[in-house]
């Protein structure tokens, strides 16, 4: 059971809502490159040390559910109960992310990442976080009993899908044919 948060710490989770919002508000608006952090900021009525204090860079800001993302794809593997297969939990939650990501309004964030080698270098160091981040769950994981390399290799099997999936037309249909891949190279690997 989670604590209900205190004041100070709905404050900050408010102040950091503000800024994402008010930096994905003028990036749409105006072009990813002709935003600045101190744009950002006056608009969003915080000091450029408060932006910073919540978000490391301009490109974190696009992509201000990172962590969440990252904490999500762990989950599936810490949270699910010992008799739940891995893979299927997986799926599940690539699933629910893949529908986050081309919900409706979603296509002109992901057009301005596109159109940004920033924004597009931002995200592959992401998803390589990601990757590295399921992986050491996987590997932690001692009912799996799997090699770092196998591991690894899984969980990037499983960002790929992601990816994959949420750049198709029809993302569902996408994961039908991944996932079957994934489920192969897994039993290959934990026979």
């Amino acid at each position: 059971m989670t604590e209900p948060l205190g004041r100070r710490e709905r404050k900050k989770a408010a102040t950091r809502q503000n800024i994402a919002e008010t930096a994905m508000r003028l990036f749409l608006e105006r072009g990813y490159d002709e935003v600045g952090i101190r744009d950002v900021a006056a608009e969003a009525d915080v000091a450029v040390t408060t932006l910073f204090s919540h978000f490391a860079s301009k490109e974190a800001l696009v992509f201000e559910q990172d962590q969440d993302f990252e904490r999500r794809l762990t989950g599936a593997v810490t949270g699910r109960t010992a008799d739940e297969p891995l893979v299927p939990a997986l799926r599940r939650e690539v699933e629910v992310l893949v529908r986050h990501c081309t919900a409706e309004g979603a296509a002109p964030v992901w057009k301005m990442i596109s159109a940004s080698p920033a924004l597009r270098e931002y995200e592959e160091s992401m998803r390589l976080r990601h990757a590295d981040s399921l992986g050491a769950a996987i590997a932690d994981d001692p009912g799996l009993a799997l090699s770092t390399t196998v591991s690894r290799t899984l969980a990037r099997f499983v960002i790929d899908a992601y990816s994959l999936a949420r750049e198709a037309d029809d993302p569902e249909a996408a994961l039908d044919e991944i996932f079957p891949m994934i489920e192969a190279a897994w039993e290959a690997a934990h026979p």
